[in-house]
Protein backbone atom coordinates (compact mmCIF):
# COMPACT_ATOMS: atom_id res chain seq x y z
CA UNK A 1 0.00 0.00 0.00
CA UNK A 2 0.86 3.76 -0.54
CA UNK A 3 0.47 6.45 2.16
CA UNK A 4 1.90 10.23 2.16
CA UNK A 5 4.41 12.05 4.00
CA UNK A 6 3.90 15.31 5.33
CA UNK A 7 4.93 17.02 2.01
CA UNK A 8 2.01 15.28 0.54
CA UNK A 9 4.52 12.93 -1.48
CA UNK A 10 3.92 9.38 -2.17
CA UNK A 11 6.03 6.98 -0.55
CA UNK A 12 5.85 3.28 -1.52
CA UNK A 13 5.66 0.77 0.95
CA UNK A 14 8.14 -1.96 0.46
CA UNK A 15 7.10 -5.59 0.63
CA UNK A 16 6.14 -6.37 4.03
CA UNK A 17 5.21 -3.10 5.39
CA UNK A 18 7.43 -0.51 6.85
CA UNK A 19 8.10 -2.30 10.13
CA UNK A 20 9.75 -4.88 8.16
CA UNK A 21 12.25 -3.23 6.18
CA UNK A 22 13.00 -0.62 9.60
CA UNK A 23 14.02 -4.15 11.35
CA UNK A 24 15.99 -5.13 8.73
CA UNK A 25 18.26 -2.06 9.13
CA UNK A 26 21.57 -2.97 11.30
CA UNK A 27 21.69 0.33 13.12
CA UNK A 28 18.53 0.93 14.30
CA UNK A 29 18.58 3.99 11.89
CA UNK A 30 14.53 3.97 11.68
CA UNK A 31 14.13 4.36 15.61
CA UNK A 32 13.87 7.65 17.22
CA UNK A 33 16.18 9.19 19.63
CA UNK A 34 14.07 7.59 22.24
CA UNK A 35 14.55 4.31 21.17
CA UNK A 36 10.50 3.76 21.52
CA UNK A 37 10.13 1.67 18.05
CA UNK A 38 8.58 4.56 16.34
CA UNK A 39 9.25 4.70 12.99
CA UNK A 40 11.31 7.43 10.67
CA UNK A 41 9.92 8.32 7.46
CA UNK A 42 11.31 7.11 5.03
CA UNK A 43 13.36 9.22 2.10
CA UNK A 44 12.52 9.48 -1.14
CA UNK A 45 14.45 8.28 -4.02
CA UNK A 46 16.01 11.41 -5.30
CA UNK A 47 17.35 12.27 -1.51
CA UNK A 48 19.21 8.52 -1.67
CA UNK A 49 20.72 9.28 -4.75
CA UNK A 50 21.95 12.39 -3.35
CA UNK A 51 23.18 10.79 -0.58
CA UNK A 52 24.66 8.11 -2.91
CA UNK A 53 26.98 10.72 -4.81
CA UNK A 54 27.59 12.77 -2.23
CA UNK A 55 29.26 9.26 -0.30
CA UNK A 56 30.94 8.42 -3.41
CA UNK A 57 32.82 11.73 -3.61
CA UNK A 58 34.21 11.72 -0.07
CA UNK A 59 32.01 14.05 1.52
CA UNK A 60 30.62 12.50 3.74
CA UNK A 61 33.68 11.12 5.38
CA UNK A 62 33.51 7.51 4.12
CA UNK A 63 36.25 5.83 4.21
CA UNK A 64 37.38 5.74 0.67
CA UNK A 65 36.50 9.12 0.09
CA UNK A 66 38.66 9.94 2.96
CA UNK A 67 42.15 8.04 1.91
CA UNK A 68 41.85 9.74 -1.63
CA UNK A 69 42.07 12.79 -0.09
CA UNK A 70 44.84 11.64 2.18
CA UNK A 71 46.52 10.54 -1.01
CA UNK A 72 46.23 14.14 -2.64
CA UNK A 73 47.35 15.98 -0.09
CA UNK A 74 50.51 13.31 0.02
CA UNK A 75 51.19 13.81 -3.49
CA UNK A 76 50.91 17.13 -3.48
CA UNK A 77 53.58 17.45 -0.29
CA UNK A 78 55.94 15.00 -2.14
CA UNK A 79 55.76 17.67 -5.40
CA UNK A 80 56.73 20.37 -2.80
CA UNK A 81 59.52 18.39 -1.49
CA UNK A 82 61.09 17.58 -4.82
CA UNK A 83 60.70 21.21 -6.24
CA UNK A 84 63.77 23.02 -5.50
CA UNK A 85 61.93 26.32 -5.20
CA UNK A 86 59.76 25.54 -2.59
CA UNK A 87 59.67 26.04 0.83
CA UNK A 88 59.10 22.27 1.54
CA UNK A 89 62.42 21.75 -0.16
CA UNK A 90 64.23 24.30 1.21
CA UNK A 91 63.34 22.96 5.14
CA UNK A 92 64.00 19.09 4.23
CA UNK A 93 67.55 20.81 3.13
CA UNK A 94 67.93 22.91 6.47
CA UNK A 95 66.93 19.99 8.84
CA UNK A 96 70.52 19.07 9.29
CA UNK A 97 72.07 22.37 9.50
CA UNK A 98 74.27 22.58 12.67
CA UNK A 99 75.06 18.53 12.91
CA UNK A 100 77.91 15.97 11.61
CA UNK A 101 75.53 14.12 9.26
CA UNK A 102 74.62 17.37 7.91
CA UNK A 103 78.14 18.87 7.72
CA UNK A 104 79.68 15.72 5.73
CA UNK A 105 76.82 15.90 3.53
CA UNK A 106 77.10 19.41 2.72
CA UNK A 107 80.98 18.91 2.29
CA UNK A 108 80.14 16.14 -0.68
CA UNK A 109 77.63 18.27 -2.22
CA UNK A 110 79.65 21.31 -2.58
CA UNK A 111 82.02 19.91 -3.99
CA UNK A 112 79.86 19.57 -6.87
CA UNK A 113 80.77 16.26 -7.89
CA UNK A 114 78.13 16.49 -10.95
CA UNK A 115 80.32 18.92 -12.38
CA UNK A 116 83.23 17.50 -12.82
CA UNK A 117 81.46 15.86 -16.07
CA UNK A 118 82.86 19.01 -17.81
CA UNK A 119 86.58 17.48 -16.73
CA UNK A 120 86.02 15.00 -18.80
CA UNK A 121 87.01 18.05 -22.02
CA UNK A 122 90.82 17.10 -20.98
CA UNK A 123 90.41 14.25 -23.22
CA UNK A 124 89.53 15.81 -26.05
CA UNK A 125 93.50 17.20 -26.85
CA UNK A 126 95.27 13.28 -26.79
CA UNK A 127 91.74 12.44 -28.67
CA UNK A 128 92.05 15.15 -31.47
CA UNK A 129 96.02 14.02 -31.62
CA UNK A 130 95.40 10.61 -31.63
CA UNK A 131 97.46 9.73 -29.38
CA UNK A 132 94.43 8.28 -26.57
CA UNK A 133 96.26 4.89 -27.23
CA UNK A 134 99.23 6.26 -25.43
CA UNK A 135 99.24 4.99 -21.64
CA UNK A 136 101.74 7.76 -20.81
CA UNK A 137 99.57 10.22 -22.58
CA UNK A 138 96.02 8.40 -20.62
CA UNK A 139 98.08 8.89 -17.29
CA UNK A 140 98.36 12.45 -17.58
CA UNK A 141 95.52 12.91 -18.91
CA UNK A 142 93.67 11.41 -15.67
CA UNK A 143 96.06 13.35 -13.79
CA UNK A 144 94.79 16.70 -15.13
CA UNK A 145 91.15 15.56 -14.60
CA UNK A 146 91.84 14.87 -11.13
CA UNK A 147 93.73 18.61 -10.58
CA UNK A 148 90.75 20.62 -12.57
CA UNK A 149 88.18 18.59 -10.65
CA UNK A 150 89.94 19.50 -6.92
CA UNK A 151 90.66 22.97 -8.56
CA UNK A 152 86.96 23.57 -9.76
CA UNK A 153 85.23 22.61 -6.51
CA UNK A 154 87.92 24.82 -4.54
CA UNK A 155 86.34 27.65 -6.53
CA UNK A 156 83.24 26.67 -5.94
CA UNK A 157 84.07 26.54 -1.89
CA UNK A 158 85.35 30.48 -2.74
CA UNK A 159 82.36 31.87 -4.65
CA UNK A 160 79.46 30.33 -2.41
CA UNK A 161 81.12 31.78 0.85
CA UNK A 162 81.62 34.90 -1.04
CA UNK A 163 77.92 35.52 -2.20
CA UNK A 164 76.41 33.42 0.66
CA UNK A 165 73.92 36.73 1.40
CA UNK A 166 72.45 36.55 -1.98
CA UNK A 167 72.24 33.15 -2.81
CA UNK A 168 69.83 32.77 0.43
CA UNK A 169 67.59 35.49 -1.10
CA UNK A 170 67.45 33.00 -4.55
CA UNK A 171 64.38 30.53 -5.01
CA UNK A 172 67.23 27.50 -5.85
CA UNK A 173 70.44 28.89 -4.50
CA UNK A 174 69.05 29.32 -1.02
CA UNK A 175 69.38 25.64 -0.40
CA UNK A 176 73.43 25.23 -1.63
CA UNK A 177 75.09 23.45 1.48
CA UNK A 178 76.62 26.94 2.62
CA UNK A 179 73.46 29.36 2.30
CA UNK A 180 71.40 26.21 4.02
CA UNK A 181 73.26 26.31 7.22
CA UNK A 182 75.07 23.21 6.74
CA UNK A 183 78.60 24.22 6.66
CA UNK A 184 79.98 27.28 8.32
CA UNK A 185 81.67 30.04 6.30
CA UNK A 186 84.83 29.72 7.81
CA UNK A 187 84.77 26.04 7.17
CA UNK A 188 84.56 26.69 3.51
CA UNK A 189 87.18 28.54 2.91
CA UNK A 190 89.74 26.00 4.50
CA UNK A 191 88.50 23.88 2.43
CA UNK A 192 88.87 26.12 -0.41
CA UNK A 193 92.50 26.42 0.73
CA UNK A 194 93.36 22.83 0.71
CA UNK A 195 92.05 22.22 -2.55
CA UNK A 196 93.09 24.99 -4.53
CA UNK A 197 96.48 24.46 -3.01
CA UNK A 198 96.66 20.99 -3.50
CA UNK A 199 95.51 21.08 -7.00
CA UNK A 200 98.93 23.06 -8.02
CA UNK A 201 100.95 21.10 -6.14
CA UNK A 202 100.02 17.76 -7.87
CA UNK A 203 99.81 19.82 -11.53
CA UNK A 204 103.50 20.78 -10.47
CA UNK A 205 104.66 17.51 -9.87
CA UNK A 206 102.92 16.14 -13.75
CA UNK A 207 104.40 18.80 -15.68
CA UNK A 208 105.22 22.22 -16.20
CA UNK A 209 102.46 23.25 -19.14
CA UNK A 210 99.60 21.98 -16.75
CA UNK A 211 101.03 23.47 -13.90
CA UNK A 212 100.79 27.06 -15.61
CA UNK A 213 97.15 25.88 -17.49
CA UNK A 214 95.95 25.65 -13.65
CA UNK A 215 98.03 28.54 -12.55
CA UNK A 216 95.77 30.89 -14.72
CA UNK A 217 92.91 28.72 -14.11
CA UNK A 218 92.65 29.03 -10.56
CA UNK A 219 93.55 33.56 -11.04
CA UNK A 220 91.25 33.60 -13.55
CA UNK A 221 88.84 32.39 -11.51
CA UNK A 222 89.74 34.13 -8.59
CA UNK A 223 89.07 37.41 -10.02
CA UNK A 224 85.70 36.37 -11.37
CA UNK A 225 84.64 35.55 -7.51
CA UNK A 226 85.94 38.46 -6.26
CA UNK A 227 84.70 41.08 -8.38
CA UNK A 228 85.17 40.50 -12.23
CA UNK A 229 81.69 38.44 -12.31
CA UNK A 230 79.50 42.09 -11.92
CA UNK A 231 81.32 42.98 -15.15
CA UNK A 232 78.94 42.69 -18.28
CA UNK A 233 79.99 40.36 -21.44
CA UNK A 234 83.59 39.46 -19.07
CA UNK A 235 81.81 37.56 -16.86
CA UNK A 236 80.98 35.71 -20.13
CA UNK A 237 84.49 35.20 -21.23
CA UNK A 238 85.73 33.97 -17.74
CA UNK A 239 82.93 31.03 -17.48
CA UNK A 240 83.73 30.03 -21.18
CA UNK A 241 87.61 30.43 -20.90
CA UNK A 242 87.13 27.40 -18.07
CA UNK A 243 85.63 25.13 -20.59
CA UNK A 244 88.61 26.29 -22.85
CA UNK A 245 91.65 25.95 -20.24
CA UNK A 246 89.47 22.26 -19.70
CA UNK A 247 90.63 20.98 -22.97
CA UNK A 248 93.76 22.29 -23.04
CA UNK A 249 94.85 20.89 -19.83
CA UNK A 250 95.06 17.88 -21.09
CA UNK A 251 97.30 18.06 -24.14
CA UNK A 252 99.58 20.45 -21.50
CA UNK A 253 99.88 17.69 -19.12
CA UNK A 254 101.34 15.32 -21.99
CA UNK A 255 103.06 17.67 -23.84
CA UNK A 256 101.04 17.22 -27.31
CA UNK A 257 100.96 19.83 -30.13
CA UNK A 258 97.19 21.42 -30.63
CA UNK A 259 96.22 22.43 -33.67
CA UNK A 260 94.11 25.53 -34.08
CA UNK A 261 90.71 24.37 -35.24
CA UNK A 262 90.74 22.62 -31.88
CA UNK A 263 90.81 25.83 -30.41
CA UNK A 264 88.03 27.82 -32.00
CA UNK A 265 85.83 25.43 -31.95
CA UNK A 266 85.91 24.25 -28.07
CA UNK A 267 86.24 28.55 -27.28
CA UNK A 268 82.99 29.68 -29.54
CA UNK A 269 81.56 26.42 -28.35
CA UNK A 270 82.09 27.20 -24.42
CA UNK A 271 80.76 30.84 -25.22
CA UNK A 272 77.71 29.14 -26.82
CA UNK A 273 76.72 27.27 -23.89
CA UNK A 274 77.71 29.86 -21.25
CA UNK A 275 75.30 32.49 -23.52
CA UNK A 276 72.71 29.61 -23.04
CA UNK A 277 73.22 29.07 -18.83
CA UNK A 278 73.08 33.04 -18.43
CA UNK A 279 69.42 33.17 -20.52
CA UNK A 280 68.22 30.48 -18.52
CA UNK A 281 69.26 32.74 -15.40
CA UNK A 282 68.41 35.77 -16.67
CA UNK A 283 64.78 33.69 -17.43
CA UNK A 284 64.30 32.55 -14.07
CA UNK A 285 64.36 36.21 -12.35
CA UNK A 286 61.86 37.46 -14.45
CA UNK A 287 59.52 34.85 -13.61
CA UNK A 288 60.53 34.23 -10.25
CA UNK A 289 61.61 37.84 -9.04
CA UNK A 290 64.96 36.70 -7.85
CA UNK A 291 67.81 39.58 -6.99
CA UNK A 292 70.44 38.66 -9.39
CA UNK A 293 73.51 40.15 -9.27
CA UNK A 294 74.69 43.37 -11.59
CA UNK A 295 76.24 41.22 -14.72
CA UNK A 296 72.62 39.57 -15.36
CA UNK A 297 70.88 43.20 -15.26
CA UNK A 298 72.43 44.17 -18.28
CA UNK A 299 71.51 41.39 -20.31
CA UNK A 300 68.47 40.92 -22.54
CA UNK A 301 66.82 38.16 -23.70
CA UNK A 302 67.18 39.39 -27.15
CA UNK A 303 70.83 39.90 -26.70
CA UNK A 304 71.57 36.60 -25.22
CA UNK A 305 70.39 35.35 -28.07
CA UNK A 306 72.30 37.01 -30.19
CA UNK A 307 75.65 36.05 -28.48
CA UNK A 308 74.59 32.70 -28.95
CA UNK A 309 73.55 32.76 -32.42
CA UNK A 310 76.64 34.33 -33.25
CA UNK A 311 78.80 31.56 -31.02
CA UNK A 312 77.16 28.62 -32.76
CA UNK A 313 77.47 29.27 -35.96
CA UNK A 314 81.10 30.08 -35.60
CA UNK A 315 81.57 26.76 -34.06
CA UNK A 316 79.90 25.14 -37.14
CA UNK A 317 82.04 27.01 -39.77
CA UNK A 318 85.35 26.06 -37.78
CA UNK A 319 84.41 22.33 -37.25
CA UNK A 320 83.79 22.21 -40.99
CA UNK A 321 86.83 23.51 -41.67
CA UNK A 322 88.70 21.67 -39.42
CA UNK A 323 86.79 18.36 -40.47
CA UNK A 324 88.04 19.35 -44.54
CA UNK A 325 91.60 19.65 -42.54
CA UNK A 326 91.21 16.29 -41.12
CA UNK A 327 90.52 14.66 -44.19
CA UNK A 328 93.35 15.98 -46.07
CA UNK A 329 95.88 14.87 -42.97
CA UNK A 330 94.83 11.63 -42.06
CA UNK A 331 93.15 10.43 -45.28
CA UNK A 332 90.32 10.15 -44.22
CA UNK A 333 86.14 10.95 -44.89
CA UNK A 334 84.91 10.07 -41.55
CA UNK A 335 85.93 13.40 -40.49
CA UNK A 336 83.61 15.18 -43.23
CA UNK A 337 81.00 12.83 -42.18
CA UNK A 338 81.58 13.58 -38.51
CA UNK A 339 80.11 17.06 -39.03
CA UNK A 340 76.63 15.90 -39.60
CA UNK A 341 76.35 14.70 -36.46
CA UNK A 342 77.95 17.89 -34.82
CA UNK A 343 75.42 19.98 -36.42
CA UNK A 344 72.53 17.96 -35.41
CA UNK A 345 74.13 18.20 -31.55
CA UNK A 346 74.21 22.10 -31.60
CA UNK A 347 70.51 22.26 -32.97
CA UNK A 348 69.52 20.04 -30.61
CA UNK A 349 71.03 21.73 -27.41
CA UNK A 350 70.21 24.91 -29.08
CA UNK A 351 66.55 23.92 -28.45
CA UNK A 352 66.69 23.61 -24.61
CA UNK A 353 68.82 26.89 -24.98
CA UNK A 354 65.89 28.41 -26.44
CA UNK A 355 63.45 27.05 -23.38
CA UNK A 356 65.42 28.58 -20.90
CA UNK A 357 66.29 25.41 -19.05
CA UNK A 358 70.39 24.91 -20.06
CA UNK A 359 71.63 26.39 -16.85
CA UNK A 360 73.45 23.09 -15.92
CA UNK A 361 74.84 22.21 -18.93
CA UNK A 362 76.23 19.19 -18.05
CA UNK A 363 72.71 17.77 -16.80
CA UNK A 364 71.37 18.68 -20.04
CA UNK A 365 73.70 16.58 -21.97
CA UNK A 366 73.66 13.58 -19.62
CA UNK A 367 69.83 14.22 -19.43
CA UNK A 368 68.99 14.22 -23.47
CA UNK A 369 69.34 10.59 -24.86
CA UNK A 370 69.44 12.29 -27.78
CA UNK A 371 72.29 14.20 -26.89
CA UNK A 372 74.34 11.21 -25.52
CA UNK A 373 73.64 9.43 -29.05
CA UNK A 374 74.83 12.03 -31.08
CA UNK A 375 77.67 12.83 -28.90
CA UNK A 376 78.48 9.16 -29.46
CA UNK A 377 78.11 9.24 -33.25
CA UNK A 378 80.42 12.31 -33.10
CA UNK A 379 83.25 10.49 -31.36
CA UNK A 380 82.72 7.35 -33.44
CA UNK A 381 83.32 9.18 -36.52
CA UNK A 382 86.32 11.48 -34.94
CA UNK A 383 87.80 7.65 -33.87
CA UNK A 384 87.83 6.18 -37.40
CA UNK A 385 89.31 9.31 -38.81
CA UNK A 386 92.14 9.35 -36.19
CA UNK A 387 92.84 5.78 -34.93
CA UNK A 388 91.76 3.96 -38.28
Amino acid sequence: MADKNETGATVSEPEGGIDEAAAKTEDGGTQNAAGNGAKAPVETDAEQVREVEADAEGSIGSEAGGSAAALEESEAKAGDEKDKSSDAYHAKVTAKAGTPAGLISGLIKELRPKQWVKNVLVLAAPFTAGALLNTDVVLDAALAFVVFSMAASGIYFINDAIDVESDRQHPTKRNRPIAAGLIPVPIAWVVAVLLLGGSLAISGVVSFGLFTVMAVYIAVQLGYCFGLKHQPVIDLCIVASGFLLRAVAGGAAAGLEITQWFYIVVAFGSLFMVAGKRYAEVKLAAETGAKIRKSLKAYSPSYLRFVWAIAAAITIMTYCLWAYDIREIEQSRWGIISIIPMVIAILRYAVDVDKGVAGEPEEVALKDKVLLVLGAVLAGCLFLAYYL
